[in-house]
């Protein structure tokens, strides 16, 4: 009797945050894995704990033509600056990221004949006039804004995903990501779960933008992946929401940051970014019905598990 052969997914950014977790997540499924990344805003020091033969990294840009050897039965494409420091340092590259990049995935998938997943964002909706936010509706965004070159690049690599999709046959999904946090984060990303722990722990002023009543939605990345592998192993083609309803302040996330710590800190206000959106929450009734996932893990317990993550990095990194 014939085995059934291993599965082989490509992870475009497998050394960011979400990236390096969807590798662990998928050898963990028995795929073999192939990583790609350039290092620009990822690291090798998410990727070096794994030890497995099932594992390939290949430096690669995304912009310029990509290839891999052998089989290939799925591509997750998640490579992209995510981090507001990041796109706004590098608005052009961003931007051709979400185009060059998104077709280069995707004609790999196409190629190799593989089942394609476009990580896209809630950014698509930019300033949302409906709340929470449901995947019919199509957003309200600047697209001339600071912020646009990561959103529009987002809102292009889904309509090229869906072109291919139409008129190329190719096998697609899109998940839209919500606030995502957890290990692995970069400390100096600008977002404001790694930013206000560090402060936090740093016994520095948390600074919070704006007067801090601006919610979020955030889900800890164990229960972001499961949803992006129950999306990728549905049959549904269109846009899916993935994220932790539970609703929170950006003042009410620093306020259990800092008692978490037992930090000395307080809030400071600074001026709210361009276009920074007032409310951000997922709809997720699509996804369960689709594949019956739902986050699991309390804000509460990803952040402390997130917390004593960062504890270590920094005495790793001799910070205290």
């Amino acid at each position: 009797m014939a085995t059934e052969r291993q599965k082989v997914s490509v992870v475009t950014g497998a050394a960011g945050f979400i990236g390096s977790h969807l590798c662990d997540y998928l050898l963990g499924k028995g795929h073999r894995v192939i990583g790609l990344d350039n290092l620009n805003t990822g690291t090798l020091r998410n990727l070096e704990h794994i030890d497995s033969d099932d594992f390939i990294y290949m430096n690669v840009d995304i912009t310029s033509f990509i290839d891999v050897p052998g089989e290939v039965d799925y591509v997750y494409h998640l490579a992209s600056p995510a981090s507001p420091i990041d796109y706004l340092q590098i608005p052009l590259h961003t931007l051709k990221v979400g185009a060059v990049g998104t077709r280069n995935a995707i004609g790999l998938a196409k190629w190799k004949r593989a089942r394609f997943l476009l990580t896209s964002t809630s950014e698509v909706y930019g300033d949302p006039e409906v709340h929470p936010q449901t995947e019919d509706y199509w957003g309200n965004v600047n697209p001339i804004g600071p912020r646009s070159v990561y959103d529009e690049a987002k809102r292009y690599a889904e309509t090229t995903t869906m072109a291919y999709h139409r008129q190329q046959g190719v096998d697609t999904r899109i998940v839209r990501l919500f606030n995502t946090y957890g290990p692995r984060m970069r400390p100096y990303d600008g977002r404001a779960v790694p930013t206000f722990i560090r402060q936090a722990l740093e016994d520095k002023h948390l600074t919070v933008f704006g007067d801090g009543s601006q919610t979020r939605s955030f889900c800890f990345v164990s229960d972001l992946i499961e949803g992006i592998y129950g999306v990728m192993m549905s049959d549904y083609h269109g846009p899916v929401n993935l994220g932790n309803p539970s609703e929170y302040s950006v003042k009410q996330l620093a306020e259990m940051i800092i008692e978490m710590t037992g930090s000395k800190s307080e809030i400071i206000y600074q001026a709210l970014p361009t276009d920074d959106p007032r409310r951000r929450r997922p709809d997720i009734s699509l996804a369960t019905k689709l594949t019956g996932w739902e986050p699991t893990i309390t804000v509460e317990d990803g952040l402390r598990r997130t917390l004593d993550w960062f504890s270590e990095y920094f005495k790793e990194e001799g910070a205290f």
